[in-house]
């Protein structure tokens, strides 16, 4: 049997490299806790449109802003805190109250002088038209008939 000698130096170490992992998990978590709230979107194509709806649950409508340009489209307002003077304090809240901001890139071109908004519920739909040049049209090509003389000749 072969004697191994003990080397704290070793276990100094790796005890280290366990702690800092745990460190870096803590700090990873608290960035993700400490990232501003930004609401959920989802952005289909309709053919002609785009349709772009945004969860913003809680958010008065004259507490919205938003702007679109050809290429994107930015939500941003205010979550309001509700003042409560009945003398009864908060025991636990995980509200985010403040301001937030989203903008979205868009695929495609849109006519931004002629988007529509609608906000129900919680809900913010707009309808972004495209440009004509991005919208997507099937056309029907003739194959002529087979007497055509462009077809048959044989110069």
């Amino acid at each position: 049997m072969a004697l191994v000698r003990w080397n704290p130096y070793a276990e100094m170490q790796s005890f280290r490299r366990q702690m800092d992992r745990l460190f870096d998990e803590i700090n990873e978590a608290n960035a993700l806790r400490e990232q501003p709230w930004q609401p959920a979107v989802e952005l289909h194509d309709a053919g002609e449109n785009l349709v772009l709806k945004a969860q913003i649950p809680g958010v008065n409508a004259d507490d919205l802003d938003i702007s679109a340009t050809r290429d994107l489209v930015t939500i941003s307002g205010e979550y309001r805190h509700e003042q409560q003077d009945n003398g009864q304090g908060i025991y636990h809240s995980e509200f985010q109250y403040g301001t937030f901001s989203r903008t979205i890139n868009l695929p495609v071109s849109i006519q931004q002088d002629k988007v529509e908004a609608d906000y129900q519920n919680g809900v913010l739909t707009l309808h972004l038209p495209k440009v004509e040049e991005a919208v997507n049209r099937s056309v029907k090509i003739n194959l002529g008939s087979q007497s055509n003389p462009a077809l048959n000749s044989n110069n």
